[in-house]
């Protein structure tokens, strides 16, 4: 049982945190859009603006550690 325990500590810090940023920080707690398809292609668009914002931030830690 400890094994699943530091498992799903593990993904409440990681996964859940992503959807817990979109909600807080990317106004997606409610929709603007009416419909799957409007709906689905806006959600699809936050989550790349997230991981575009991500990999900006990795790649400029990156350069730091590089330059120092």
């Amino acid at each position: 049982m400890p094994k699943y325990q530091k498992l799903y500590q593990r993904r409440k810090e990681t996964i859940e945190r992503v959807f817990a940023d979109a909600k807080e920080k990317h106004a997606m707690r409610y929709t603007q859009y009416r419909g799957l398809a409007q709906v689905s292609n806006w959600v699809k668009l936050k989550f790349a603006a997230m991981n575009l914002k991500k990999l900006a931030g990795g790649c400029a830690r990156r350069a730091l550690t590089l330059s120092i």
